[in-house]
């Protein structure tokens, strides 16, 4: 098997599970890097059939010749604290306002599901981190 050359253009961008379209802000970002925006959304969407409608950070890799290799992460950590506190949108002010509540056993199995893709060295740092996403929601964080 040849070895594939380096990626010319590296994207980021959150699309939502099963439901990716060439609308903004996916379809001008793979237009901008010369993708074909039809493959790709065929092959993300066949890929994550089973999370519809949840919001997936990607990183695809695209090369010099239009073809691309895409990484989904795990679903982002706002969307993963609001699903466990029950609410459909964080606080406005959350300095002001608490719109629910979560345990810190629900942060770190939310840590743990998140661990790969965070900046921390182990769970208890991790958990640290998603907590500061909760509050940052407007969600607090009780001991149980």
């Amino acid at each position: 098997m040849a070895k594939r050359a380096k990626a010319t253009a590296v994207v980021k961008v959150i699309v939502t599970g099963g439901q990716a379209n060439p609308a903004p802000p996916l379809g001008p970002v793979l237009s901008q890097h010369r993708v074909e925006r039809g493959r790709f959304i065929n092959q993300f969407n066949e890929h994550t059939r089973d999370q519809m409608g949840v919001p997936l950070p990607v990183v695809i890799q695209v090369y010099r010749d239009g073809s691309f290799k895409f990484e989904v992460k795990s679903p982002t950590a706002s969307y993963l604290v609001k699903r466990a506190a029950g609410i459909v949108k964080g606080a406005d002010n959350p300095k002001r306002e608490t719109v629910g509540t979560i345990t810190r056993k629900q942060a770190r199995e939310i840590a743990e599901k998140k661990m790969a893709d965070l900046n921390a060295g182990d769970l208890e740092s991790a958990t640290h981190i998603i907590e500061g996403t909760a509050r940052s929601c407007g969600i607090e964080v009780v001991e149980q």
